[in-house]
């Protein structure tokens, strides 16, 4: 039998073994002895890269920016080869009750507002980002009140953002910020009764998660892999349940260029330093 084809991958839900199973089958299927390592948090994940214990990892926008950090402080680099159709151009809004008398960032100076997990990209990080960008620093210009669930996970869940969304609506905030995605989905829930809420703040388009590669895999199987990646058809009966539970309808290939708001917020936050290392003290996952 050929070496083992090792990916990490974080468990943020049960349905990760349910995913991972599915794709170890269909790989195995077509020659790539592919088995995957769960991880209770991305940074464990990202050291295990470094060390080469993995070949690849499905790695959040955070863990792609540290593990290119960790790697270009060594003379190396990872890259990053695929990623999910639903994973490129996103955004992030900024969410006030329908009667709040606040119409913008500037409109927030003095208040609370609600945050994801400390090291959510799309709920934290890159809000933070925004709202500084728009002249409001935390615990200066406005009160930031994390939501602060499952760390380590890089707000991989929705639990934060769902925390901050009912603080909002008992009142006990003025704002919250969420991603795009799971405003709507809050709204079909009932967590954000339709009509109660309106969106004051968009950020710019950012990227998620991605499959890196470790420092020293093989380009040639790095190909390998993303080759069979991109190849899955949403119209392949046999593909579509697989794409289906990871969340996507079809892969393309990585690019790195959707995580600039992120490296900014990650540099001006101080969550990580140049070379990858965790400087937020807050930080506990």
């Amino acid at each position: 039998m050929s070496e083992i084809i090792r990916m990490g991958a974080v468990s943020y839900a049960p349905k990760v073994v349910t995913i991972w199973e599915g794709f170890k089958v269909y790989l195995k299927e077509r020659g790539f002895n592919f088995d995957y390592v769960l991880f209770s948090n991305y940074e464990a994940q990202v050291e295990a890269q470094m060390r080469g214990d993995l070949d690849f990892a499905w790695n959040s926008p955070l863990a792609f920016v540290r593990a290119d950090r960790m790697a270009r402080a060594q003379g190396k680099q990872v890259e990053a080869i695929v990623m999910r159709d639903t994973d490129m151009d996103l955004q992030s809004v900024l969410v006030v009750p329908a009667d709040s008398k606040v119409q913008g960032v500037e409109d927030l100076r003095g208040k609370a507002v609600g945050f994801g997990a400390i090291d959510s990209p799309q709920a934290t990080l890159i809000p933070l980002d925004h709202m500084r960008q728009q002249g409001l620093v935390q615990r200066k210009d406005y009160t930031a009140k994390l939501f602060d669930v499952l760390g380590g996970k890089h707000g991989d869940h929705i639990g934060g953002e769902r925390d901050a969304a009912e603080a909002m609506v008992k009142g006990e905030i003025d704002a919250a910020w969420m991603i795009a995605g799971n405003y709507q989905a809050f709204a079909q829930e009932g967590t954000l009764a339709a009509g109660s809420t309106r969106i004051v703040a968009t950020t710019g388009y950012f990227d998620h998660c991605n499959m890196t590669t470790a420092p020293d895999t093989d380009p040639a199987l790095a190909k390998r892999f993303a080759d069979l990646l991109l190849a899955m058809s949403w119209d392949d009966p046999e593909v579509r349940p697989l794409l289906e539970l990871e969340g996507l309808k079809v892969w393309h290939p990585g690019r790195t260029s959707g995580y600039a708001l992120l490296e900014r917020a990650v540099d001006d936050e101080k969550f990580f330093d140049a070379e990858g290392r965790i400087t937020e003290k807050n930080y506990d996952y």
